[in-house]
């Protein structure tokens, strides 16, 4: 190692960084819904529908009883932001599609995340090229028990 290069940092050190960045960017998120009178949980049940998702499935996600998701999915459908449909396999199933109002609102909570977007404004595009490839080298492992 020459003198200029920095010691590799530690797994607990890149645990604690990646904590500190899930946290900042989780409060961040839950400032941005609250803008919308959403709560951090019910905006990250809008940005889990990419498709029709199974209620069970949201519990799963959400790490939640599937009672709770039920009062979750009740308040967003009471908003007409997301609506409930049989699922065409299995008509027992409920799936939860989000409206396109729930999309457009999920979009500006995205977009209103002041605090992210100026740290991201930080890194140059090859920086920001080699975070997201390191960031999607960790994605299948960190979601394949999700």
């Amino acid at each position: 190692m020459s003198a200029t290069t920095p010691p590799a940092p530690t797994k607990l050190e890149l645990l604690e960084l990646l904590a500190a960045i899930g946290t900042a960017q989780w409060r961040d998120f839950a400032a941005a819904a609250a803008n919308y009178g959403l709560t951090s949980t019910q905006a990250r049940v809008l940005a889990q529908l990419k498709g029709p998702l199974p209620m069970r499935g949201l519990a799963t996600l959400l790490v939640c009883d599937a009672s709770n998701v039920t009062g979750i999915v009740d308040r967003l459908e009471a908003r007409e932001l997301v609506r409930r449909e049989a699922d065409p396999a299995d008509r027992r199933v409920k799936n939860v599609v989000a409206t396109d109002a729930g999309r457009e609102i999920i979009r500006r909570v995205r977009e209103e995340m002041q605090a992210t977007h100026g740290a991201l404004d930080t890194l140059d595009a090859t920086e920001s090229a080699t975070l997201y490839a390191l960031l999607e080298r960790l994605r299948p492992t960190m979601e394949k028990d999700a």
